[in-house]
């Protein structure tokens, strides 16, 4: 960490001091923000510059579809019930996940099939656009008391010895008893504390993009593990419309990125027109292109730093859970802050180890099945071919096991 140690700051231009400092301005950094505040702690919000890149309504005032959405589970449900932002969601463009099918590759590809009724639940999952939550989230923190959202960008870190405190390029101090990096996959708050990183390219890019059918979807998820195309999956959006998230290696995905969306709709009924129909691009067209990689932080600690959300781990989204997964931080944050001792702060290297240990399993399982599918469903060997489409197949007569992976991934 670039630091000076220190044990008071007067001399310096403290814009503000809070319990905690969060950097980041995407909806884990808001819902940690939330949560910390409701929970009696004070929290400085620091976010960057505002960009002019907000989508514009479509013709007749609809607003247009976001192309990047989340698959949330019941953990994030929970968590965002409790902070008085599920709520809040436009739930006419929200969409719940009833059933989800996996397919194999091959003309004997294998199969595996999830329902809600088999897990005892309403909902497997819940479609949410990024853009939905966020403005869900920015409401809820206008009238969020002990929240103060600062604009600005940061250059240096300062660990004292009673706080941190966070310098901007505007020459502004930002102090805390505790800094929470929320601030994504190529996190600068990580990179400051000199946190070492495992970093591994897919090669590959996540295609997004939006879809009509021409079939009802009936809220059925569907995934095609495709060996030489990559991975694709179809979402179930409100209406007969669905989120395309295709991850794709890169060589195809710059094809798919010089073609027309229509172009691109033809190729995926290859794989889905069985299910749903002829496919056509939603109005007006957009599409985005995400380069993937696994990221795994030696640590997700340091001295009066916790990071959380993709600054914590980033994986591969062939299970949809990497928003999943930095909601499940926030909440093991804000259950070990709460249980801490008397005497600790919240920045307390023991109560920061307890939140460290509390996360360890769950990543590391997330971590290992999305890089190991990845890895099996990749291995272009028929022999592998195979072994791998008769796992689905086997795997999707044993109910109990089944259970206990859906129950998994819905955070339960």
């Amino acid at each position: 960490m670039s630091t000076q140690t220190t044990s008071s700051a007067h001399h310096r231009n403290v814009a503000r001091r809070s319990d905690v400092c969060i950097v980041g301005n995407g909806a884990i950094a808001k819902t940690a923000a939330l949560g910390l505040s409701q929970a009696g702690h004070s929290v400085t919000l620091l976010v960057p510059p505002a960009r002019p890149d907000a989508p514009e309504a479509a013709a007749g005032g609809e607003k247009p579809w976001d192309v990047r959405v989340y698959a949330l589970n019941h953990t994030a449900h929970t968590l965002l019930s409790s902070v008085k932002v599920w709520g809040a969601l436009d739930m006419a463009r929200v969409a719940p996940v009833d059933a989800m099918d996996v397919h194999g590759d091959g003309a004997q590809g294998g199969h595996l099939g999830f329902d809600a009724f088999g897990a005892h639940a309403g909902a497997l999952a819940w479609i949410v656009e990024d853009s939905n939550l966020n403005q869900a989230l920015d409401a809820a923190l206008r009238f969020a008391q002990n929240v103060e959202t600062v604009t600005g960008r940061a250059c240096r870190i300062v660990n004292g010895s009673d706080n941190v405190e966070v310098e901007l390029e505007d020459g502004k101090v930002l102090a805390a008893q505790l800094l929470l990096g929320a601030d994504g996959r190529d996190s600068w708050v990580r990179g400051q504390c000199d946190i070492g990183i495992d970093y591994r390219s897919y090669h590959q890019r996540g295609i997004v993009a939006n879809f009509a059918c021409e079939k009802p979807h009936h809220n059925v998820a569907h995934q095609w593990f495709t060996c030489k195309d990559g991975i694709i999956a179809l979402l179930p959006l409100p209406g007969d419309k669905v989120s395309l998230v295709w991850s794709a290696p890169d060589t195809l995905a710059d094809t798919i990125m010089g073609e027309s969306l229509g172009e691109l709709a033809i190729r995926l009924g290859e794989y889905s027109e069985e299910k749903l129909g002829l496919l056509k691009p939603l109005q007006p067209e957009d599409v985005k292109a995400i380069p993937l990689a696994l990221v795994r932080p030696h640590a997700i600690t340091a001295p009066r730093v916790a990071l959380v959300g993709d600054a914590a781990h980033a994986v591969h989204p062939l299970a949809g859970h990497g928003m999943n997964l930095g909601f499940a931080d926030v909440v093991a944050l804000l259950d070990t802050i709460a249980a801490r001792d008397a005497h600790q702060g919240i920045g307390d290297e023991r109560v920061l180890a307890r939140y460290a240990r509390a996360r360890k399993e769950d990543v590391l399982l997330m971590q290992l099945a999305t890089d190991g599918l990845e890895r099996l469903f990749g291995a272009n060997l028929e022999p592998v071919r195979v072994v791998r489409n008769f796992g689905l197949n086997l795997l999707d007569k044993l109910p109990v096991v089944k259970r206990r992976l859906i129950a998994h991934a819905m955070g339960r």
